[in-house]
């Protein structure tokens, strides 16, 4: 009997919350735009090929941003996709403002995490805390397809900025573009010099 009561003093407050709050109303997020559930296939998702950076003219890498303050407005998260080609790497970097964690959908890697050397394959997970460099080099023959989810925004602008939408004229980024763009993400991200 107890437990019916309860049952029904807690249904009896989800009835009064429910008349107060529309169920169908968008929660808004922190910065004040409104938050829209997703559901994304594997391509789907806002398409994006890295410019060309100096030194290396010819356009990069696609990538696919999947939640962010624009796609869905997440204040919170980055949720993005992204291919590496045999012999192809992702430089040596970090975050100071963001835990990273990659997952290795598919591939081998050689994975340099702070004063760690480690070769991982497909299903391998890397947690990245804030501030620890990283870089990876796929070391097989096949393209490295991996997961990232970023824990706060900041990084996935930079990556617009340094990118053009798939379809898009892309033109490689001057020396000067490069620096100005690394100046001004600074927070998010910092490249380690050669």
């Amino acid at each position: 009997m107890r437990g019916v009561r309860f049952g029904i003093a807690v249904w009896a407050a989800l009835i009064c919350a429910s008349s107060t709050v529309p169920l169908a109303s968008t929660p808004q997020a922190a910065n004040g735009t409104k938050t829209i559930p997703l559901l994304l296939e594997k391509d789907e998702g806002e398409r994006r090929v890295v410019r060309g950076w100096p030194g290396h003219p010819d356009p990069g890498e696609t990538f696919v941003l999947k939640v962010d303050p624009k796609n869905g407005g997440s204040s919170h998260l980055v949720f993005f996709t992204a291919e590496v080609p045999p012999g192809g790497a992702i430089d040596t970097h970090r975050h100071p403002g963001a835990d990273e964690i990659l997952f290795l959908q598919t591939g081998s890697a050689r994975v340099y995490l702070g004063d760690a050397v480690r070769d991982v394959h497909a299903g391998a997970t890397i947690f990245i805390p804030a501030n620890t460099w990283i870089s990876v080099t796929n070391t097989g023959k096949e393209v490295i397809s991996f997961e990232c989810v970023f824990s706060a925004p900041g990084f996935e602008q930079f990556m617009r900025e340094t990118s053009a939408l798939e379809g898009e004229k892309n033109v490689p980024l001057t020396q000067a573009e490069n620096d100005a763009l690394e100046k001004k993400h600074a927070h998010d991200v910092i490249y380690k010099e050669p």
